[in-house]
């Protein structure tokens, strides 16, 4: 019998391999897309200097001639890349932030001796990440916990601190009606920190924030307790997350209330100030529960069933939800979550993909820490912990070294039982560039040990390839490590006979 690997888009292994028989049961480094599996694309150095320290936020913007400009907000510093110089920008007496964290307030959170024994700590101990936003040509950028600076462009001066903005800030952004916000600051009469405080700048003057008649700056408490955690501009409004719950920010032009924040939504919260992105009109995140969720506009937030997130939730790494990267990459209709995993340290190591497109999951190994989509940059921007910049997307190695990637079925197996030979198999993988190994695995039962294996090279432009493997039960698993390497599966036939039912 000729049999069709026919097998819909998308990774399930949050089941058992017997339940999940007729999927993709594991994969890495592949995507689906226009309803098939192909190799990630590759990625290129952008420039030969490493960061100073762990970037946690990457914002690329041009200036009025159209030249590229990247910022990089580290733990420790804020640079600033222009015509390939690189250049440090950080504002005068801004000390490095920490690099992990340590949990918010409570017992059993801190580092190693701080604070008194046997009481909680007071301090949220993150690590230290950025809000960068474009203003014009010139920078805004806030480190979290700090003041929000300006960097004018063309500049061989240091961020400068915003004149009269607050100087403690969760996170900053600035709206399409050309003002700062500060999420989460020192409310303007008592100068007291308040978690759910939100304050703006006057309209196209980043410099004035006193609520007088004669201005547009103005001061919202968003009600329901918690803290906000991050915001993301959506159309000509805004969403804003609490731990617990998000809010629609809408501009009414009114000159008592320039802005209006209703709750849209509890329980759907934001696990760090970097795990949302928007595409279009429509936003995705991750929240404090692991759950991915998206809300279109106009609409409720809703959960996103994600089959394979059980493995995230078991091996996240402890404290360090905050360094959670939510990206877009429009070129093939995705969103991307970087995420740290306990088995390779605190770093973010790994990454889930929804295609938007098809609806379906995939995921893959990539030590990336920062990570932003194309535009106004011809590529998407990946930075590594070590500093290392990268171009994604392009070419079909990692920087010119090999990677490797893998797609494996959950066991398969014929109807009635029956033992079965498989004889060979017709490859059908196009775009292939390099070797790609097919591996065979055979059981008798679906809790029952291997009882064969074997592999085989599908050169390129390979017809046929001999295979000789006999079992009930077939897991096929298809891998590549090579540079180049890229492969887009098709429909591979298997050559089958039933030899009874041994």
């Amino acid at each position: 019998m000729r049999i069709p690997l026919t097998i819909p888009p998308g990774l399930d292994s949050d089941d058992t391999s017997f339940a999940a028989s007729g999927r993709w049961a594991d994969g890495a480094n592949v995507r689906f897309w226009r309803g098939q599996a192909q190799v990630i694309g590759g990625w290129e150095r952008l420039m030969g200097e490493r960061l100073n320290g762990v970037c946690r936020r990457v914002l690329a913007w041009t200036d009025l001639g159209g030249g590229l400009q990247l910022a990089f907000g580290t733990h420790t510093d804020l640079q600033i890349l222009r015509g390939g110089v690189l250049s440090k920008v950080t504002p005068e007496g801004l000390e490095a932030g920490p690099v992990d964290g340590a949990g918010g307030r409570g017992f059993g959170t801190g580092t190693y001796s701080s604070g008194t024994y046997s009481t909680p700590s007071l301090s949220d101990y993150f690590p230290r990440t950025w809000s960068l936003s474009a203003w014009g040509e010139a920078l805004i950028a806030s480190p979290r916990g700090g003041a929000i600076y300006i960097w004018t462009h063309g500049s061989s001066q240091r961020a400068m601190r915003l004149a009269d903005a607050p100087g403690t800030v969760s996170a900053m952004l600035v709206s399409g009606t050309d003002q700062v916000f500060a999420l989460g600051c020192e409310e303007e009469a008592s100068g007291a920190f308040n978690p759910l405080c939100i304050r703006h700048s006057s309209i196209r003057d980043a410099e004035v924030w006193a609520t007088r008649a004669d201005t547009t700056a103005r001061e919202y408490i968003l009600p329901g307790g918690g803290r906000i955690v991050g915001a993301c501009n959506m159309g000509p409004g805004m969403l804003v997350w609490t731990d617990h719950s998000l809010f629609l920010g809408r501009f009414v032009g009114a000159l008592n209330q320039p802005w209006r924040f209703d709750r849209i939504g509890e329980q759907c919260g934001l696990i760090g100030p970097n795990a949302a992105t928007v595409v279009g009109q429509t936003a995705y995140w991750l929240g404090p529960d692991y759950q991915f969720r998206r809300c279109v506009a106009g609409g409720e937030p809703e959960v996103l069933v994600c089959p394979i997130a059980l493995d995230m939730v078991s091996h996240f790494a402890a404290s360090q939800e905050d360094k959670v990267v939510a990206s877009s990459n429009t070129a093939f209709q995705e969103v991307r979550f970087d995420y740290p995993d306990a088995r390779d340290g605190f770093e973010n190591s790994r990454y889930l993909t929804l295609s938007i497109t098809d609806g379906v999951w995939s995921r893959g190994s990539m030590a990336r820490c920062a990570f932003i989509d194309a535009g106004p940059q011809p590529n998407p921007v990946g930075v590594s912990p070590q500093g290392d910049c990268f171009w994604h997307e392009r070419g079909h190695s990692a920087d010119g070294a090999p990677f490797s990637w893998f797609l494996e079925t959950a066991d398969n197996f014929q109807p009635g039982g029956e033992l079965s030979l498989v004889r060979g198999i017709w490859p059908d993988i196009g775009d292939q560039i390099g070797a790609v190994t097919l591996t065979l695995v055979g059981r008798m039962n679906p809790a029952g040990p291997e009882i064969c294996r074997t592999s085989a090279v599908l050169p390129v432009g390979a017809e046929w390839v001999d295979l000789r493997v006999s079992a009930r039960l077939f897991r096929v698993k298809f891998s590549g490590d090579g540079a180049p390497t890229r492969g887009r599966l098709g429909c591979p036939v298997f050559d089958i006979v039933a030899t009874g039912r041994r």
